[in-house]
């Protein structure tokens, strides 16, 4: 979804204070707070060939899975996923580009667990992951401070102010011990002014959406079918007990930390960087074209 021609002006005719104008503020909010994440094939595949498309309002994605190679496979390794050339010029710091590779891999590992046994050794996997963040939309710091601060103070929930927002695209593929892709995805998907919280952080957003890739693509190998349709199911016991900060279900996810957890979501409630929480060594895997 591109930026629409709605204006702070706009936004502030539409958000009254009055409870009839709440509705209608929200719906102001979404139209002007998304920002627009191409998807692109960034060339770390070894084949395009076959993608179907997902053109949510939202998440962005090309994909394809193979469940019958998937269904004899017990073992998994899941690489340290690495930043492309190109995404990594648009964060200034290093380490913040770590921190979301490093929870796309956390949120793989955890994912895959699921369904496979996790691996610490490519060469004892029958099934082997690997993910390249392809773009970086940073958050502007600045406005998601004005947007905590304004939420802060406000007698009732508002919106996140809806500029400034950030974004992320990343493409992964999952490939047999002889090499084979059983599976692909290229994924974009942007910050929204209603369900990411504002972070003061130029990874703030792209912090938040590397977990949803994770989630995604993991879910597609566990089910060997789109992730896109269906109800939502209620999430295992082992992906609940991660997510709080517990001990994964495999010692092999162990090298990408655990989640914050519930430490992470009150920091993010009044908008501190991911950083603060997240503070376990990051592993980011070196970068091949």
């Amino acid at each position: 979804m591109s930026h629409s021609r709605i204006g702070p002006a706009t936004i502030r005719r539409h958000c009254s204070p009055a409870a009839p104008a709440l509705l209608s503020c929200l719906i102001v909010s979404i139209a002007a707070g998304c920002v627009a994440v191409p998807l692109e094939e960034a060339h770390t595949l070894a084949s395009y060939d076959g993608l179907t498309s997902n053109n949510g309002k939202i998440t962005k994605a090309k994909f394809k899975v193979d469940p019958n190679d998937l269904a004899t496979a017990k073992t998994i390794y899941i690489e340290p996923a690495t930043v492309s050339p190109n995404a990594a010029p648009s964060i200034k710091k290093p380490s913040d580009q770590a921190l979301v590779a490093n929870v796309i891999s956390r949120a793989l590992c955890v994912g895959v667990s699921d369904r496979f046994q996790v691996v610490d050794r490519r060469e004892n996997a029958d099934v082997v992951v690997h993910a390249t963040v392809t773009r970086i939309v940073p958050t502007n710091a600045a406005m998601a401070g004005v947007s905590t601060a304004t939420s802060l103070v406000s007698p009732v929930p508002v919106p996140r102010l809806p500029m400034g927002l950030g974004g992320l695209a990343v493409e992964a593929e999952a490939t047999t011990r002889d090499g084979k892709q059983v599976g692909a995805m290229v994924w974009a998907k942007s910050a929204n002014a209603i369900t990411t919280s504002a972070r003061v952080s130029q990874v703030g957003d792209a912090y938040s959406l590397a977990s949803s890739f994770g989630s995604d693509f993991s879910k597609m190998l566990v089910t060997g079918k789109t992730p896109y349709k269906g109800l939502p199911k209620f999430p295992s016991a082992q992906k609940i007990k991660s997510s709080l900060g517990g001990r994964p279900k495999y010692p092999a996810c162990e090298r990408f930390g655990r989640s914050p957890g519930v430490k992470d979501f009150a920091a993010s409630q009044v908008g501190l960087p991911p950083s603060w929480t997240d503070k376990r060594p990051t592993v980011v895997g070196q970068w091949s074209p």
